[in-house]
């Protein structure tokens, strides 16, 4: 019994190892085979830097304004308001008549300064007949030379008030000739303070008037910006109605405004703008054609406030490179440093790399 249990333990072994062996064999050849390729996590297209002809750009904010408003007012002053015949926004030509002052009183002082020129005419003749008289009572010796002299301070008394009274009528003739308030030039009406029946007083505005209905933009711009702007320059307005108007730059501030470090551009806008005195509107100051270096802007991505592409290497693998942009036009963005020209940047899919992972290049972006 013993020989024969002795047996059966080998016998068992036996097969253990031999099923041990096979299982090896089969093994064998797959550990034998060459490591499996690392797979890429996304296949993607690139970029690479471009030139492009820009036009640069400065922007700034300001009011549309009068280019020069005129006040009018009345010339003569106590003499009430008979009629107004403009409003606010009518367009007037120069020497129209805007207001007429009641003339009733003007012409009773003309009147009677007329009077008293043909008095003072009547007086003058009359002094000088009796001089003439007197002079030759005087040369035949029937007069003293006193009263040759008197005769004649008359005669010359009654000439100068003749004179003064011609000057008074002058005066006369004008104030009624000031009835009529009129424009100095042609332009639009932009205030109005005149009213039927109010008495004018010294100094009051009666009109305001944008002199030839021209208006222009005053913006304000930094000192670095001031000096990158020049006399006729081209600008591109835009008003908060989304209106855009061209105009041209027709002078520039020589100071800075110390309280504020700004300074004034004053840029003339063609007529016929709808545009308001007062609108604020926001401008662009086209300084010319640069170039620039660009990319899609699908190719940049923002984290941390700071913008980064993905740059792919020589192995395939990407590596997150950090750059400095500029402007933006379109579907681009300009570059203005962190890259060389011949990296090869992922244009689209970056939001789904980390730096280090492995990409499959289908193609470059046109």
């Amino acid at each position: 019994m013993s020989v024969l249990k002795s047996n059966k333990a080998r016998w068992a072994m036996t097969g253990v190892v031999l099923v041990a062996g096979v299982l090896m064999w089969h093994r064998a050849p797959a550990e034998k085979g060459a490591p499996q390729a690392a797979k890429p996590a996304l296949t993607v297209v690139t970029a690479t830097l471009k030139s492009a002809q820009w036009q640069q750009t400065l922007q700034a904010n300001g009011s549309i304004v009068a280019w020069q408003e005129a006040i009018i007012g009345a010339e003569i002053t106590g003499v009430r308001i008979a009629d107004v015949l403009v409003s606010v926004g009518d367009e007037v030509m120069r020497g129209q008549v805007l207001a007429r002052l009641a003339n009733d009183t003007l012409q009773a002082n003309e009147a009677e300064s007329q009077a008293a020129l043909r008095e003072s005419e009547a007086v003058l003749a009359d002094a000088s007949a009796n001089a003439a008289r007197i002079r030759k009572l005087f040369e035949s010796g029937f007069v003293s030379a006193q009263q040759a002299g008197q005769a004649v301070t008359l005669e010359n008394t009654a000439r100068a008030k003749l004179d003064a009274q011609r000057a008074r009528l002058k005066v006369s003739a004008q104030r009624l000739a000031q009835q009529n308030i009129t424009a100095p030039d042609a332009g639009v009406i932009s205030a109005r303070n005149a009213t039927v029946g109010a008495i004018t007083q010294p100094a009051a505005e009666l009109f305001r008037l944008i002199r030839q209905g021209r208006l222009e933009w005053h913006a304000d711009v930094t000192a670095d910006e001031l000096g990158l702007i020049k006399k006729g320059m081209k600008v591109e307005l835009t008003t908060a109605q989304g209106k855009r108007v061209q105009g041209v730059v027709r002078a520039v501030s020589p100071a800075i405004n110390q309280q504020t470090r700004y300074g004034q551009v004053l840029v003339n806008l063609p007529a016929d703008t709808e545009l308001v005195a007062g609108m604020f509107a926001k401008g662009v100051f086209l300084a010319g054609e640069k170039t620039a270096t660009v990319l899609p802007q699908s190719a940049v991505m923002l984290r941390d406030n700071s913008a980064f592409v993905f740059v792919v290497g020589e192995n395939s693998h990407v590596l997150a490179k950090k750059i400095i942009t500029g402007r933006r036009q379109d579907n681009l963005i300009e570059v203005v440093s962190g890259l060389s020209l011949d990296a090869q940047v992922v244009d689209t899919g970056g939001a789904f790399l980390v730096e280090g992972d492995l990409v499959r290049v289908a193609g470059r972006a046109q």
